[in-house]
């Protein structure tokens, strides 16, 4: 029944003279997203709305999946969209289009019209009367509730009339690019998508950096990050995941360093080589997947010490988060049944039995003095061995 979508926005509303761009953002995601569906589209604009029109066949609940990714949207309306040839053909192809719709004609309705043309010869509050009287005639059992109905009948007057009446909720947020480029931390834990995910939602581009450690982590596990990264780009577009090999390195900070410590020295390592690549890809920041006091890694006093390491601002959307919301977000973009394979990566082998929570930076600094022989050729190595994979 429908050829095309009315897609709605919030946000990008509100962006003043710089909307457009905004806009035509939104309509590059839009047309990456629907590259993957089958049939032709026509993504246009007019004023705050945007438009895809279906020049095939194509797959309805195929392209609703893909838009319902796409973040900047946050309603996807199925459209009848018809041509202007006065008030009673528009009345006969609303009844059409309701009769087809709801075939159960026992509910609630309400006629919603917004006369965007003002040369249109009714006005919206006529119209919204006028039609709710044919559809009472037409459907007895109908009935109008204006407060709560069942169903918002919307027309919309433009060079062409619209009508719909439900709204697939989008993800919101704000399209992909808009907010510049950050660096995800990426490992196969739970937390970590769901930070790349949520820093994405505000429109700003992610690539990754996963810490590899063979033979201690296997294949598995790398692939399972990848996996985890393929999921991640549905909403974000092409993840470029750089693999770096960090098994010497946590050979040599296990060999030199406290024990108690491993983890927050690892940690520092971890950040100063993902704010490398960062700079080197013009990425604006790191985005990591902590939340305070989950682990002993993220206690206030380790969060500081990590912090102590970097330049670049440390974006953690999930601070304040506790696990059972991590995990129902984890859930809703699909994944935590990935994020729970048992397969380790480099953080959970050189974990220590009583890992420090309340590191002193000044301590800290000193004991990685011990390191001073031959990290840096270590980091450097590292760095020239990163392996990249365009995921997406």
């Amino acid at each position: 029944m429908y050829t095309s979508f009315l897609i709605k926005y919030a946000e990008i509303g509100i962006k003043g003279k710089n909307r457009y761009i905004f806009e035509d953002a939104l309509c590059q995601q839009i047309k990456y997203a629907l590259k993957k569906c089958e049939g032709k589209f026509h993504i246009h604009k007019t004023a705050g709305r945007i438009f895809i029109d279906a020049e095939s066949e194509f797959d309805f609940d195929e392209v609703v999946e893909h838009l319902k990714m796409v973040f900047g949207i946050t309603g996807i309306c199925p459209v009848i969209v018809t041509e202007d040839e006065g008030f009673e053909k528009l009345c006969e192809t609303v009844v059409k289009y309701m009769d087809e719709a709801y075939p159960d004609k026992n509910m609630t309705f309400k006629v919603h019209a917004r006369r965007a043309r003002k040369n249109y010869p009714k006005e919206s509050m006529e119209i919204n009367m006028d039609m709710g009287a044919v559809l009472l005639e037409v459907f007895p059992e109908m009935r109008v509730d204006v407060h709560k109905p069942d169903i918002m009948l919307n027309i919309e007057i433009r060079e062409k009339i619209y009508i719909y009446s439900e709204i697939i909720p989008g993800p919101g947020g704000m399209p992909v690019g808009t907010g510049g480029k950050a660096m995800l931390l990426l490992s196969g834990g739970i937390d970590s998508p769901v930070a790349g995910y949520m820093i994405a939602k505000r429109g700003v581009k992610i690539d990754a950096v996963y810490f590899h450690a063979p033979p201690y982590t296997s294949d598995r596990a790398k692939q399972k990050v990848v996996d985890l990264a393929k999921q991640v780009a549905k909403y974000t577009g092409p993840i470029y995941l750089h693999v770096i090999n960090f098994t010497d390195i946590q050979l040599y900070i296990y060999e030199k360093c406290p024990h108690e410590e491993l983890t927050i020295i690892m940690r520092r390592y971890m950040m100063r080589i993902a704010e490398e690549i960062a700079k080197k890809t013009e990425c604006l920041g790191l985005i990591t997947g902590e939340s305070i006091g989950q682990v002993a890694s993220q206690t206030m006093h380790s969060l500081v010490a990590t912090n102590e390491v970097c330049e670049l601002p440390v974006y953690r959307p999930l601070i304040g988060f506790d696990k059972q919301e991590i995990v129902e977000v984890s859930e809703k973009i699909g994944t935590y049944e990935t994020s729970i394979q048992p397969f380790e990566d480099c953080c959970t082998i050189f974990v220590a039995k009583h890992p420090v929570t309340k590191p002193s930076v000044k301590v800290i600094r000193k004991h990685e003095k011990y390191l001073e022989e031959k990290i840096d050729e270590l980091v450097q190595t590292a760095l020239d061995t990163d392996e990249l994979i365009i995921v997406g």
